[in-house]
């Protein structure tokens, strides 16, 4: 049944793509005679509000509800696309065509978006991606240094930088929407996101968020122009960074966790903490934020009228719209009914389903029809989606950029996000200039699963929505960037548990390393499980660095983590310390400053604690002088 189901999927997106070859014009225009081939909202000459007042104008309640529901790639039937006038769709964590290579991406998004295209009104959908550091879901794509990694190396030019290379490849496979940046503001590592924020300082959040959204939504100056500009996301709004540990009610297992949980500070503090990065964001030109799945107190933030309409789009102005989390109003009392209209009405204006669409809209049908939900407040968030689309130019430019595709990958690519690892490598420990090591050194032994894996180097998020330890794509390693780094001299030998037994002289006692490389620290996780309550090294990798203590002669330590993890019982055992936070697929990047090429810039973005009980922070009364690193800190 599978197979039947492929094929009459393939044929279907094949027949679409032989009408529009055969009508002689592109996808937007192929839909231009149903609408009259003079209707105002197809003109780019056109202003903006003509255009949406016009299309506006000639919508059906069914038409305009279809552009409110978004649904998961392998949920929809291809067919409902057209009939139900769908608006967007989405790939969630690890949501990818087979095989997953850029040319199959742009073959399933162009897919979906011929039947958009073949409606009445013609009006494209949008298709969205958690492209949160590079177009991380697609197999080839270059992965930058997650977001913590990006605040220590504090560099808006940089973050610019990566919005736009990420801007170029989504774009070569048609997916122009981005759930990113997270512009959270973590005040508890505990949390399993705390990798996605930048920093736990709102000043730095918001400049490197708005930052990313530039590069995002500004084309640059090649020939290509607009058709490299994708809409990003602000998220998760508002103070998902300021939950509380507890006991979560909306995991089966009910274990201890801070995701989604519960904010419970007061106007003020929420105000002070968490909303300055959405006033920077919006000055910025976001378009679209997405909602948070947590809470202000005692009301799910997906039902707060008060924040989303009149704090966010009344005062501070935003004229974007709103999306939903995955499923998210699923999570607010009461029946599926009571959740449509209560999200509706608080202001959402396109709702992540992601599965049942038919009973979303057959719901939100109901409401309007019922007088639950006003007739205004459709035309407000069908305004506001059409509004993006047209300034987005989708209406022009509605398929893959496919002379892109070359790009994905590219070395050039690679580069960037080398000179990013680079930065956000931050020095936290060196005793007698350990570092830089010499490339001539002559035996350097790495140890540590965690030095030769693309999967753990890239952390959640990369490829599938958990990431995942082993050659998931492709890049560079650590011990790799290290081999190729140092000179023909120096001999390096590398085995992850650190048994290094066969390295001995003739008499077979054994030989000690001139420098010894241990990198240890967490594997992959995304959201709320990765919420940890304990974030001490495991008992593995303190066995680790006292093997390699006992075989070299220096010991430099690399974490990889997605957040800062107690060290206090194994740094005096170390010469150096290196925080390399999750740094991707360019694993050379922390070869070249290890080894002198470049020097250590980044600074610490993270207090970072000596022990579980300071955690979480009271940074109104911390003391700088009880904590292991303060923000900020690095070896100069």
């Amino acid at each position: 049944m599978k197979k039947i189901q492929k094929c009459l999927f393939i044929l279907s997106v094949a027949l679409c793509f032989l009408a529009l070859l055969l009508s002689g014009c592109n996808g937007s225009s192929a839909a231009a005679g149903r609408a009259g081939d003079g209707a105002l909202y197809k003109n780019p000459e056109a202003s903006v509000q003509e255009r949406v007042d016009d299309l506006l104008a000639r919508m059906t309640l069914e038409e305009k509800i279809g552009q409110m529901t978004q649904v998961e790639k392998n949920s929809i039937n291809l067919g409902d696309i057209k009939t139900m006038y769908i608006g967007s769709i989405l790939s969630g964590g690890g949501g990818c065509p087979r095989p997953n290579t850029p040319e199959a991406w742009a073959d399933m998004v162009d897919g979906f978006q011929s039947q958009a295209l073949e409606t009445r009104l013609g009006i494209p959908l949008i298709y969205g991606v958690d492209a949160v550091h590079g177009h991380s879901n697609v197999q080839g794509a270059v992965i930058f240094p997650h977001n913590i990694g990006l605040g220590a190396a504090g560099d808006s030019d940089l973050v610019e930088r990566i919005g736009r290379i990420t801007a170029v490849e989504m774009a070569a496979t048609g997916a122009l929407w981005n759930f990113a940046p997270v512009v959270a503001v973590p005040q508890d590592i505990r949390w399993g996101r705390t990798y996605e924020g930048y920093s736990e300082n709102t000043d730095l959040v918001s400049r490197l968020g708005k930052a990313y959204i530039h590069g995002q939504q500004n084309a640059d100056s090649s020939g290509l122009g607009a058709a490299t500009t994708v809409l990003a996301t602000p998220k998760h709004y508002l103070a998902d960074g300021g939950t509380v540990w507890g006991t979560s009610q909306t995991t089966v297992m009910k274990k201890f966790m801070i995701d989604q949980g519960v904010t419970q500070v007061d106007e003020a503090t929420l105000r002070r903490i968490h909303l300055p990065p959405y006033k920077a964001a919006i000055e910025g030109g976001a378009q679209c934020i997405m909602v948070s799945f947590s809470s202000w107190k005692d009301t799910k933030m997906h039902a707060h009228t008060y924040l989303l309409t009149d704090v966010l789009k009344g005062e501070l102005g935003f004229e974007g719209f709103l999306i939903s989390d995955w499923k998210a109003i699923d999570q607010i009392p009461g029946n599926y009914y009571s959740d449509v209209v209560t999200s509706i009405n608080a202001g959402l204006d396109m709702i992540m389903v992601p599965y049942d669409y038919v009973a979303f809209i057959d719901a939100l049908t109901q409401a309007v029809e019922n007088g639950d939900v006003p007739m205004t407040r459709i035309d407000d968030a069908v305004r506001r989606i059409l509004t993006v689309k047209i300034k987005l130019g989708l209406f022009e430019r509605p398929l893959a950029v496919r002379e892109l595709l070359p790009d994905v990958g590219c070395e050039a690519h690679r580069e960037l996000a080398r000179e990013a690892v680079r930065k956000s490598l931050v020095l936290l420990k060196n005793n007698g200039s350990t570092l830089p090591l010499a490339k001539d050194t002559p035996l350097i032994f790495v140890a540590g699963q965690a030095a030769d894996d693309i999967g753990i180097q890239c952390g959640g998020w990369t490829i599938e929505w958990q990431g995942k330890a082993g050659a998931i794509t492709e890049g560079a390693t650590i011990v790799e960037g290290i081999k190729k780094l140092v000179s023909g001299a120096a001999a390096i030998t590398y085995d992850k548990n650190g048994d290094f037994r066969d390295i001995a002289n003739q008499d077979g006692t054994l030989i000690t390393a001139d420098a010894g490389i241990v990198v240890v620290g967490e594997l992959p996780y995304a959201e709320g499980v990765g919420d940890q309550g304990n974030l001490a090294l495991s008992a593995g990798d303190v066995l680790l660095i006292d093997k390699m203590r006992k075989r070299c002669e220096r010991v430099v330590l690399i974490i990889i983590s997605g957040r800062p993890l107690i060290i206090s019982d194994v740094i005096g055992q170390c010469d150096a310390v290196v925080a390399a936070w999750l740094p991707g697929t360019e694993g050379r990047g922390v070869a070249d400053v290890l080894f002198g090429d470049y020097a250590f810039t980044g600074k610490l973005s993270f207090t970072w604690p000596k022990a579980m009980n300071q955690i979480p922070f009271d940074f109104n009364s911390l003391d700088e002088k009880k904590v292991l690193f303060p923000f900020g800190y690095a070896v100069e």
